[in-house]
């Protein structure tokens, strides 16, 4: 692959659903490497979590998520910064409880020594659609 096709929008769709898989598969391994270490994520409810909160949740399961549904992906990237914005249905566990959740996430990727990581991300809950 070329140096722009890792850098540009087709490298940010991959490290995004690579992003999503380890998620799924509870890859603390891959997460720890698409995530940046000054990585915050902000939940619906408002609460924030660091990478060094993040891992540790999902090494001990505390945290799973058995269904990421995409059903939208767009993708953004000027220079080394990238955006992508995700509508997904989830299921999964958090603290023990299960949990189901349309979410709406907005991800801001940083391309540093040739791979994109997460550097910012927030997820806003959303209404089941209509009709189900």
């Amino acid at each position: 692959m070329r140096t722009d096709e890792v850098a540009g929008e087709a490298g940010l769709r991959k490290a995004e659903l690579r992003l999503q898989a380890a998620a799924r598969a509870g890859d603390v391994e891959a997460l720890r490497l698409l995530l940046d270490d000054r990585v915050v994520y902000t939940g619906p409810d408002g609460s924030t979590v660091t990478k060094d909160e993040d891992l540790p949740a999902h090494r001990s399961r505390a945290m799973t998520v058995e269904v990421f549904d995409q059903q939208e992906l767009h993708v953004t990237v000027v220079d080394g910064t990238g955006i992508t914005h995700v509508l997904a249905a989830l299921a999964g566990t958090a603290g023990g409880q299960p949990f189901a959740a349309r979410l709406r996430y907005t991800r801001t990727w940083v391309h540093t020594e040739g791979t994109w990581r997460v550097l910012a991300a927030h997820a806003s809950a959303l209404p089941a659609p209509r009709g189900r």
